[in-house]
């Protein structure tokens, strides 16, 4: 397992690198087949968020699934412990699922009945996009009060998802 740390808006020492990988190492053996970590530290310098003020997000691909584990803290070494106990009750989770999944399997022979446990879709919506740029889809998805806008983006000439993230910063989906 490969461990990625970096930080963003601040500097890392090698006493926190070289913690975050142990720590991270230690939980990981849970999971015999953990993915690589990536390990992210942003520090937010508004004087009035001291609380949260150090930001840790980890994202690994453990098991075919993305686990993304996001803490706050007033230190980065708080965030770090925080983010360590959540990242190992969620692959003791994930593995617990994975065996229970393997065993009901196993126990019960197949069941010759068809499925039909389909999502019901019980609200459709239709509305004409016409082509704007991400200016004007920032300010329609303000004027709407949503977290999301889907549009056709101009530039690209492509249908694209405009998002607020969790840090109140904005993110977008386009396709490949």
């Amino acid at each position: 397992m490969d461990i990625r740390v970096h930080a963003r808006g601040t500097e890392l020492d090698s006493a926190f690198r070289s913690a975050a990988e142990d720590k991270l190492q230690k939980a990981a053996k849970i999971f015999d087949h953990a993915g690589d970590l990536d390990v992210e530290l942003t520090e937010e310098h508004n004087p009035r968020r001291t609380e949260d003020r150090y930001r840790l997000e980890l994202t690994s691909l453990t098991g075919g699934r993305m686990l993304r584990i996001e803490t706050a803290a007033p230190t980065p070494e708080a965030a770090l412990d925080d983010a360590v106990d959540r990242f190992t009750r969620t692959l003791r989770r994930h593995k617990e699922r994975l065996i229970d999944g393997h065993r009901k399997r196993e126990s019960f022979p197949p069941v010759d009945e068809p499925v039909t446990a389909e999502p019901e879709i019980v609200r459709l919506k239709q509305f004409v996009m016409k082509p704007m740029n991400i200016d004007e889809a920032v300010l329609q998805m303000e004027l709407l009060g949503h977290d999301f806008f889907f549009f056709h983006h101009s530039a690209t000439d492509k249908n694209s998802v405009l998002y607020r993230r969790n840090d109140g910063r904005l993110g977008l989906i386009e396709p490949a």
